[in-house]
Parts: C-alpha cells; structure tokens; sequence
C-alpha cells in the first residue's frame, strides 16, 4: 500500500473495494467527514475521517474489518465510525454538534448521503454546546496544570483542543440562524463576534495550532490563560441561553 495521499481523492475507490468486499451488501455508505472533506487538509499530517454506514447484519461483523482497519492507519486513515442509520437518527439529540459538523464538511464517497437530510432540534444543540463549553473548560484547566507551563506541550493542548472549539462556534452560529462561515478561521471570528469575545485570542491560537507563528515560551502561559478566559465567559453566555 502507498504512502499518505496527496488529495483524499487518490484512495476513495481503493477504500471502497476494500470494505465492499468485506461487507459486501451490508455496506450501505461510505463518507468522508472533517477537515478533509472541508478544504483543510494537510497531507501527512491530517487523518481522513470516514463514517461507514452498515446494516444491522453488517454492524455484527466488524472483526472481519481488522485487517482493512490496520491497513489504511498506516495512510493516515483514521479509524472509521462504524454505525447503522438507525444509531444515526437515534443519537441525533444526543450528538447534535458532531452531526453537525459531519453534515457541513462532508463528501459522500459511496451508497447513499444519510447526513445531507438530518435536521436538529434547537434545545438539543444548545444544552450539548452548554455542556461541551463547560467539560472542555474543565479540561483545559487540567490540561494547563499538567503541562506545568512547558511551551512544546501547552502547543500540543491548544493543537488538540481548538478543533473542538470551531464545532461548538458552528453550533452556537446554527442556534442563532447566522450564517455559518466555509472556513474555521471565518467560524472563529463569527463566533467571537456573536459571543462578544476576544477574536485576537483565538486568531493566535489558530496561528500556534498551525505553526504560523511561533510566539516565546513566556507568551504561551499567557495566551493560554487568555483562552481559558474567553471559554469561562463562552460557559457563561451559553448558561444564560438556557430554556
């Protein structure tokens, strides 16, 4: 098998082959969600996302995708979601934000779109934005303490923790019928314009998490604490939503 692909186009039928035959007919979909389905995408260093959507007889026999699952890791593959359309349209009060996201930045690769058709209830995204914003904000004093200030881990917790942040913005722009943004750096300033943040704050996190600066160690503490100001304030405002 070849090395990371330069486009994800480069392995859509080979990806598909390999799970058809796994699967068979019990393979409904297959579709590609994240950062590179949305034009983000860094060759080597982004992972490619799949949803493979299986029947209920399907959904039985994931053993016999071990090998495939292996296979495609080593090509910056990603473990797919394996789900049935039934868990889908289940689970949609309870991870509406993520639905969200996977409907906004997604390329059906084969069968059938199961997400251009979802529809969310208001309530179930605001109470999930409320309770992502408060247990992230949890995180990231914990992650704060455990990096003990060092700058190369402090730039590892804001690359991990930012993406997060840009979904939850999504999902705050939806409930506010604002129009959602085709960048995350556009979904970053329209977030922190609608929430009254401080966009220069997440600009340079957005900078950090993409090395396009590289800001002394004695700025990364303080930056830092500056994030966990503005997501203390995103709790609150979220908090004052409430039905």
């Amino acid at each position: 098998m070849a090395g990371y692909p330069k486009q994800p186009e480069e392995i859509f039928e080979t990806f598909t082959t390999d799970f058809k035959g796994i699967f068979g007919e019990d393979l409904m979909s297959i579709l590609l969600f994240g950062s590179a389905a949305g034009g983000d995408y860094r060759p080597g260093r982004s992972d490619l996302n799949f949803l493979i959507v299986l029947t209920d007889d399907g959904i039985e026999r994931l053993d016999k995708a071990f090998g495939a699952v292996g296979r495609w890791r080593k090509r910056k593959v990603a473990v797919p979601l394996f789900v049935t359309e039934t868990y889908v349209q289940g689970s949609l009060d309870v991870f509406p934000i993520e639905y969200l996201d996977m409907q906004r930045r997604h390329i059906c690769v084969y069968g059938r779109d199961i997400l251009e058709d979802l529809s969310f209830e208001p309530e179930h995204v605001r109470l999930q934005c409320e309770r992502e914003i408060k247990g992230k904000l949890l995180l990231l004093r914990e992650g704060f303490l455990d990096t003990a200030g060092n700058g190369r881990r402090l730039k590892d917790l804001i690359a991990a923790s930012l993406p997060a942040f840009v979904a939850i913005f999504e999902a705050l722009l939806f409930l506010k019928g604002r129009e959602i943004p085709a960048t995350k750096r556009a979904v970053l300033e329209s977030g922190c314009a609608l929430l009254e943040l401080d966009s220069g704050v997440f600009g340079e996190l957005a900078d950090v998490r993409e090395e396009k600066s590289k800001p002394p160690k004695d700025r990364l503490p303080a930056l830092f604490k500056a994030y966990m100001r503005e997501v203390r304030k995103m709790a609150l405002i979220a908090d004052s939503w409430g039905g």
